[in-house]
C-alpha cells in the first residue's frame, strides 16, 4: 500500500501526518512537492528522513498535476499496489486513511471516496464550495456525491493508467476524475470519514473559482446549441430572402446548423475527436430526428391533454430536451476511451 500526499508550502501538519503514519502503518508515502521553494525545503527533508520519497516539481504546476506525477512514478516503482491519495493539511485522521486503505477492492474498477460529515465547526469556505461543486455535480450527472472536493481517495493499482489520462492540472482534476468514471465503467463507494478543521490555513482550494469548473463541459453545450440556434435562425431568413422558397429555407438552414453543432460538441463540447465519424454522425442526426419528433409530441401533450399553456408548454419541453441531448451525447454518442497509459517525465 501506498500513500500518495501532493503538497504546496506544507506546515509541520505534514511532517505529523508522516510520523503518525510511520507509527501505525507499513506503508509506503510518496510526497509531491508541488514547486513549494527553498523556504520550505526542511519540511521535506525531515519526511525523507522518515523514510519517505519526496519528488519535486520545480514550480508550481497545481494539485492535478501532482497527483498525476504520483500515479505515473507509481506505475514504475510500485505498479501493482493500490493507492491512497491524502491531503498535506491534517484534515485526515490515520484511522480514515487506513480505512479508505482497506476498503480497496483489487478486483474492482472503483475509486474509494472518503466522504467528510461536515459536521461542527466546518470554515463557511470549505462548506460553501464543497455545497457548490456538490449541487452542480448532480445536475450534471445525475449522480449524488456529498463530498466532490473531498482529498482522501483510494484506487486500485488497475486505474492507475486511467488516472494519469484525465485532465486538469488543479483542483478540477479531482472533479472530472468524478465526471469521467462513469462514462469509463469506474464506480464510486463513499466511505463516511470524520472531518478535522483546526483551521483552514493549510489549504490552496479556491471555492468559487475551482467549483465552477465543474460546469465547464454543461457551459460549453450550452453555448453551442445557443450558437446552433442563432445560426440556424440567420441562415433561415438569408435562404428565405434569396429564394423565396420557405420550405427549402428551414431544410436548408437546419441541415447546416445540426452539421455545425454536430462538429462543435465532438471536437469541442466533449473533445471526442477519436471516436468514429460514421458511428458518432449517425447516432448524432438519429438523435436530431427523434428530438425534433419528441418536440412536437410533448408539447401537443401538455397543451392537448394536460392544459398547460403555450409558454409553458414550450419552456418545459426544451428544458427536458435539453437535458436528455446533453446526457446521451455525452454517455452514448461521443463517449470517449480515456485508458491511455500516461508518461512519466520527471523535471
Amino acid at each position: 500500500m501506498t500513500i500518495l500526499i501532493p503538497a504546496y508550502e506544507p506546515t509541520e501538519k505534514l511532517l505529523s501526518l508522516v510520523v503518525k503514519l510511520k507509527e501505525k502503518t507499513d506503508y509506503k508515502i510518496l510526497i509531491i512537492d508541488d514547486g513549494s521553494g527553498k523556504h520550505f525545503q526542511h519540511i521535506f527533508k525531515k519526511t525523507e528522513y522518515y523514510g519517505c520519497t519526496v519528488l519535486h516539481h520545480i514550480k508550481n504546476r497545481g494539485k492535478g498535476e501532482s497527483l498525476r506525477t504520483g500515479f505515473a512514478y507509481q506505475l514504475l516503482d510500485s505498479a501493482s499496489e493500490p493507492l491512497v491519495c491524502a491531503d498535506s493539511d491534517g484534515q485526515h485522521s490515520i484511522d480514515d486513511i487506513i480505512k479508505i486503505a482497506n476498503t480497496i477492492d483489487t478486483e474492482k474498477n472503483e475509486m474509494v471516496l472518503g466522504i467528510r460529515q461536515f459536521d461542527g465547526k466546518v470554515p463557511f469556505k470549505s462548506r460553501l464550495g464543497n455545497n457548490v461543486s456538490a449541487f452542480f455535480f448532480k445536475l450534471v450527472t445525475g449522480i449524488a456525491i456529498t463530498d466532490t472536493q473531498t482529498g482522501l481517495r483510494g484506487y486500485p493499482s488497475r486505474l492507475l493508467s486511467w488516472l494519469g489520462s484525465v485532465k486538469g492540472s488543479r483542483f478540477e482534476y479531482e472533479l472530472n476524475l468524478l465526471l469521467n468514471a462513469k462514462e469509463d465503467g469506474i464506480t464510486i463507494k463513499q466511505v463516511p470519514i470524520s472531518t478535522i478543521y483546526d483551521d483552514n490555513n493549510g489549504t490552496h482550494f479556491r471555492p468559487i473559482k475551482d467549483s465552477i469548473l465543474v460546469l465547464m463541459p454543461l457551459i460549453r453545450f450550452c453555448s453551442s446549441s445557443l450558437t446552433s440556434a442563432f445560426l440556424d435562425f440567420i441562415l433561415l431568413f438569408v435562404f428565405q430572402g434569396l429564394t423565396g422558397n420557405l420550405f427549402w429555407s428551414v431544410v436548408t438552414a437546419r441541415v447546416i446548423s445540426s452539421v455545425f453543432n454536430y462538429l462543435v460538441n465532438r471536437f469541442f463540447v466533449f473533445r471526442a475527436k477519436n471516436v468514429s465519424n460514421m458511428q458518432s454522425a449517425s447516432k448524432y442526426f438519429g438523435l436530431v430526428a427523434v428530438i425534433m419528433f419528441l418536440n412536437y409530441s410533448l408539447i401537443a401533450l401538455l397543451i392537448n391533454v394536460l392544459y398547460v399553456s403555450d409558454v409553458l408548454a414550450k419552456l418545459l419541453t426544451e428544458i427536458t430536451l435539453f437535458i436528455l441531448s446533453y446526457s446521451v451525447q455525452k454517455l452514448f454518442i461521443f463517449k470517449k476511451n480515456n485508458m491511455s497509459k500516461p508518461a512519466y517525465t520527471p523535471d
